[in-house]
């Protein structure tokens, strides 16, 4: 009989699995249109509220259409920037035609504006479940940033990837921060 895989074995596996996945969805559908589901998911945060988005790297899901379309609907986007190792991540102020740098992992941020706190969180990740939980990239940047953000007061977190990311399990930690809601191509879900 073997023994389970402990979270920290199975997860490495996981990842890969599901970044071959992932480059199949991308290959397939690069850039969804997930504007399209924004009264559903603006439906959970009223009017006036700071958006943070991700800058997409590699062959995750573009999210730049649906961050332009809530700049023009007037909402503050804000894009997240990498301070330090073990530590939460900020967010800047961003607008289209902000000065953007890049980061030691090749990931566009503003290189000035004014430091936001967001009401809402889009999520990078390889994959969730249906009850949401996340895996992301390991680096736990965004689980500590989101319980920062908790701390602080409401903040609602939606992953943004495609549907086929889907898993059925994923092996959690206490430190790993669960998703509110999930956008996909094919829609948006709050979780309950």
């Amino acid at each position: 009989m073997t023994s389970p895989l402990s979270p920290n074995t199975y997860k490495p596996i996981l990842r890969e699995k599901l970044r071959a996945r992932r480059k199949s969805l991308s290959s397939k559908n690069p850039s969804p249109n997930l504007d399209r589901f924004l009264p559903d998911l603006l439906k959970v945060r009223a009017a006036d509220i700071i958006i943070a988005g991700f800058s997409p790297i590699g062959d995750e899901i573009n999210i730049w259409p649906l961050l332009k379309a809530l700049h023009s609907a007037n909402y503050r986007i804000a894009l997240p920037v990498v301070i330090g190792a073990e530590r939460p991540l900020i967010f800047r102020n961003w607008t289209p035609m902000c000065e953007m740098g890049t980061d030691n992992f090749g990931i566009s941020y503003p290189l000035g504006g004014h430091g936001l706190v967001p009401d809402l969180v889009f999520v990078p990740l390889l994959g969730f479940t249906a009850s949401g939980e996340r895996l992301g990239y390991g680096g736990g940047y965004y689980d500590r940033t989101l319980a920062q953000l908790r701390r602080g007061g409401e903040v609602f977190a939606c992953g943004v990837a495609y549907a086929g990311q889907e898993v059925e399990h994923i092996p959690t930690d206490a430190h790993d921060a669960p998703l509110d809601g999930m956008l996909t191509e094919n829609g948006f879900k709050a979780y309950a």
